[in-house]
């Protein structure tokens, strides 16, 4: 599938809107940012939690299978020599000897020579391929870029006051390893039986080479990660029924499923833990094309079976019904919550042609964010900013609080079309009008933010409305 060409998306109209607005701002900004990291403002901040929330409310809370489990990113330093990552989480780094940039060799080679499985190559192999074609270095130009070599990918830190005596420890770069080493405590404690799973959602860190493409790679983010554990023989059917329940999460956020596609992972592309894997994958807009978004992976036993090894503790199941033991297989279906949400603000976002209220043409700017994922679910907008209009708008934003428990916009200022224009671009779903009308029939306009239809309605219905139209799956 290619890139559409009237798609209104751009990653540059993303990120300005993105700190116009208030979604996302650069880290340490005042201080001339620190490169690939950043914050999240208030909106950016609300719609992570509505993410947040909506995944634990469909896969935790709403499933008699599964757990939630909220581990600590600190863990013991053999946790990450028994899952590999020690010797295996690695990226080919190559260096330019002229400017100092450093560079991921794959990216490179897949960027610049379109070398479609760079990935599964080896540092050697990459090496070869750069000489062969002469690479020159994206930042400076100089053909001086060192032979690729492997770089572990794992902040590291020290526990202790003194750090030469101190124990060496690593922040988790995935949140996983967490559930497997919980597991058996989870055995003991929550009478469970196979097939069940552990669902998490938490930071992690990786010290990327190249991160870029605003929050699409950062060094810091956020995980939303499930561990299913079931019967050897059980897991490809278990991995079958997890690819169906993410493709109805992809529906559930109201993704156009025109940008979204499912890819396999070949043999030579598998992690050293996988025995299938497949992406979820979004075509994103400009050169960024297709890229990851979510996996899905068969871990078979290998966690399991290496932690047990490494700890001497037995994490076999019982099976009371074939009265026997084994290490279960897992199933981990993951998501990120920043790459879900910039995948939202992408896909949400477009641009119509309209007219202003004097007759000229306009553009108008307006994110379609699913109502259950909107920052603000509706805005209490008095048609002019006159005391008799104020003072029952007001009285309704704080009815609307209280009654729905959702997160409703006041505003008074400006006029009411840029009010308009304003709640569209942040993906408000509705827009409520208290006018002069209101104080004599007791009834508001409610104005639809990707139709532009307007309803009349009485106030006491208002909140019902607003609190139907915004629940997952609602269609408005």
């Amino acid at each position: 599938m290619t890139q559409e060409p009237n798609r209104a998306a751009t990653m540059d109209k993303i990120v300005a809107l993105s700190k116009r607005r208030g979604f996302v701002y650069p880290g340490s900004d005042i201080y001339g940012g620190l490169a690939n990291t950043w914050d999240f403002g208030p909106l950016g901040a609300e719609l992570r939690n509505n993410i947040k929330q909506l995944w634990w409310r469909t896969f935790v809370q709403k499933r008699r299978d599964m757990l939630g489990l909220d581990a600590g990113i600190l863990m013991h330093p053999r946790v990450w020599e028994a899952s590999g990552h020690v010797v295996n989480f690695n990226d080919p780094l190559v260096d330019c000897k002229t400017c100092k940039s450093r560079f991921r060799a794959d990216h490179l080679l897949e960027e610049k020579l379109h070398v479609d499985d760079a990935a599964s190559k080896t540092p050697e192999e990459l090496t070869a391929i750069l000489r062969e074609a002469n690479m020159a270095c994206p930042v400076c130009g100089n053909r001086t870029l060192t032979d690729a070599r492997q770089f572990n990918m794992m902040f590291s830190t020290t526990i202790g006051p003194v750090s030469e005596s101190g124990t060496r420890v690593y922040l988790r770069p995935e949140t996983a390893q967490g559930i497997f080493v919980q597991y058996k405590n989870l055995l003991n404690t929550q009478r469970v039986k196979l097939p069940f799973g552990v669902g998490q959602i938490g930071k992690a860190f990786r010290n990327e080479i190249t991160p870029g493409n605003f929050i699409f790679r950062v060094l810091e983010f956020e995980q939303m990660e499930i561990e299913y554990f079931c019967k050897p023989e059980e897991s490809p059917e278990m991995f079958e029924t997890w690819l169906a329940s993410m493709h109805e999460w992809v529906k559930l956020i109201g993704l156009n499923p025109d940008h979204v596609r499912v890819r396999e992972h070949d043999k030579e592309e598998l992690s050293h833990y996988s025995d299938r894997t497949l992406d979820f994958e979004y075509l994103f807009p400009g050169t960024l094309g297709w890229k990851e978004l979510y996996g899905l992976a068969n871990r078979t036993n290998f966690d399991l079976s290496r932690h047990q090894e490494v700890s001497g503790e037995d994490l076999t199941y019982f099976d009371q019904a074939a009265n026997t033991r084994y290490l279960p297989h897992v199933i981990e279906p993951t998501f990120g919550v920043d790459r879900t949400m910039l995948t939202l603000l992408v896909d949400a976002y477009d641009e119509e042609e309209t007219v202003d209220v004097n007759g000229k043409s306009d553009i108008r700017t307006v994110l379609r964010l699913s109502p259950a994922l909107a920052p603000y679910k509706a805005a209490v907008l008095p048609l002019a900013k006159k005391p008799e209009l104020t003072t029952v708008a007001m009285d309704l934003y704080n009815r609307l609080m209280d009654e729905t428990g959702l997160l409703i916009d006041y505003d008074e200022t400006a006029n009411i079309g840029k009010r308009y224009r304003r709640q569209d671009e942040i993906g408000t779903p509705f827009c409520i009008t208290v006018d002069f009308d209101t104080l004599e029939d007791g009834a508001v306009t409610v104005r639809d933010r990707d139709s532009m239809a307007q309803q009349r309605m009485a106030l006491g219905e208002v909140a019902g409305y607003i609190h139907q139209q915004t629940r997952a799956g609602a269609v408005v």
